[in-house]
């Protein structure tokens, strides 16, 4: 479900656009998916907004497990394929629906997530993580993934405030080492791969991330969608709330 490298995707086609939102934690990514939507839909586009792990009640059940820490006494390999198996059920119950019918979906975390925190941090062979991310995402690729940039200590710092009712959760408990790793490792995939990575400088103003955000997906519409031509204003939908 890759599109040709066109430049401009016309979601009146049927195509919809999918954006994924990538980063440390604390770097303000549901925060800037939340805004985003609420731009796109206050000019009439049809939007989905969905999270890994999780985002189809299959994936919800998993995400329970890998998040509380029950799965890692399975080790790393085991954790992979749970998450590959989230993955699948997410895209084929609910990414793939909406993108056919012409939304525009949001999704907190996708592949490169396992790229990062599998692959990267967890030590699995690279190529055992990118076959199960072949298998898991099967054929549908992000139109566009959004790295939201945060120097770790101040991620840490930031996502440590936000959970403090909550308590964090186990990837917030790990080492800043760990964490900065993973910030190098977003930024390598960036490099790799420019036509769909856009690295944002998370420690601007939250308005200023969310203007330089929605200019990036502006362009990757046709001039119609862009303008917001399709239809009058609706409401988003948030599939995992």
């Amino acid at each position: 479900m890759r599109r040709p490298e066109c430049g401009k995707l016309s979601l009146s086609s049927g195509t919809g656009l999918f954006v994924t939102f990538e980063g440390g934690e604390g770097a303000g990514k549901s925060t800037q998916i939340r805004r985003l939507a609420e731009a796109l839909k206050g000019e009439g586009h049809d939007v989905l907004v969905t999270r890994e792990p999780g985002g189809s009640p299959g994936a919800e059940a998993v995400r329970h497990v890998l998040l509380s820490g029950a799965a890692e006494p399975f080790g790393t390999r085991m954790e992979a394929i749970l998450f590959a198996a989230a993955r699948n059920d997410h895209v084929e119950e609910v990414i793939r629906p909406a993108l056919t019918s012409g939304k525009i979906v949001l999704c907190d975390r996708f592949m490169d997530s396992s790229r990062v925190y599998q692959g990267i941090t967890g030590n699995l062979d690279p190529d055992f993580v990118e076959m199960l991310q072949r298998v898991a995402i099967n054929g549908v690729m992000p139109d566009c993934t959004l790295i939201l940039d945060i120097p770790a200590k101040v991620g840490l710092e930031r996502a440590q405030k936000r959970s403090a009712s909550d308590g964090p959760d186990r990837f917030e408990k790990e080492r800043l080492e760990t964490h900065e790793k993973r910030r190098e490792a977003f930024l390598d995939i960036a490099a790799r791969e420019p036509e769909r990575c856009h690295v944002v400088d998370a420690m601007q103003t939250e308005e200023a991330i969310a203007a330089e955000i929605l200019a990036i997906v502006k362009r990757l519409m046709s001039p119609a969608d862009a303008l917001g031509c399709r239809k009058p204003p609706i409401m988003s939908e948030v599939h995992y709330e």
